[in-house]
């Protein structure tokens, strides 16, 4: 009696650590499906953000190709106006060490060539107007007022009225105007309105 005893109480005891195996695995079951849920929900949040990421990615580049076509084109325009045989302008944006930035060429007959390294500060004059123009034209944050401090002195004698005349036209392109001081006669010819001033007794006065 007492081996039956015994084997009754194991299986009893059996049946319990069943049934609390039972119900462990039914808490499992629950939580796995839980998880399940939880990752399908963070799997459509990550799609969601994944072509959110596309979205803005294109958004970005087609950006910055119209920022490239817009700002190249002012610069370009501006080059044309002033040389016979203009370098190309180009801006592009390009990655490095994981930010954007943007290289400036000159291109003429398919070759790059640094605005630093261009023959003649006359180009390099050229350009640094240019771009603050087509940031301008952007940005528009001020008034469409220009002031220029002794613009184009590295230009040659004979290229100096075509600076001027291309000032004129960008003016007019942009609806800005340009106050500049300057002792290029063919600048200041350009000119719709001119002030001289001298100095005299070591100030600066007006000169009729």
């Amino acid at each position: 009696m007492v081996m039956g005893y015994d084997i009754v109480s194991q299986l009893e005891e059996a049946k319990k650590k069943l049934n609390r195996d039972r119900g462990k695995q039914s808490i499992l079951q629950s939580q796995l499906e839980i998880c399940k849920k939880d990752l399908k929900r963070k799997e459509f949040h990550l799609s969601s953000l994944m072509e959110a990421r596309s979205i803005f990615q294109k958004a970005a580049q087609d950006t910055q190709a119209k920022l490239e076509e817009h700002i190249s084109n002012l610069v370009t325009l501006a080059l044309n106006a002033i040389f016979e045989d203009p370098y190309e302008f180009k801006l592009e944006f390009v990655q490095k060490r994981g930010k954007t930035e943007a290289d400036l060429w000159l291109v003429r007959n398919g070759q790059k060539v640094n605005p630093m390294d261009a023959a003649g500060g006359g180009v390099v004059d050229v350009v640094s107007f240019a771009l603050r123009l087509a940031y301008w034209s952007l940005t528009k944050k001020t008034r469409p007022i220009f002031l220029l401090d002794e613009p184009f002195k590295h230009l040659s004698a004979d290229l100096q009225s075509s600076a001027g005349e291309m000032l004129k036209m960008l003016s007019d392109k942009l609806n800005i105007q340009i106050i500049m001081v300057s002792h290029i006669v063919k600048l200041i010819e350009c000119s719709d309105n001119i002030l001289r001033f001298g100095m005299e007794d070591g100030k600066t006065i007006k000169v009729r």
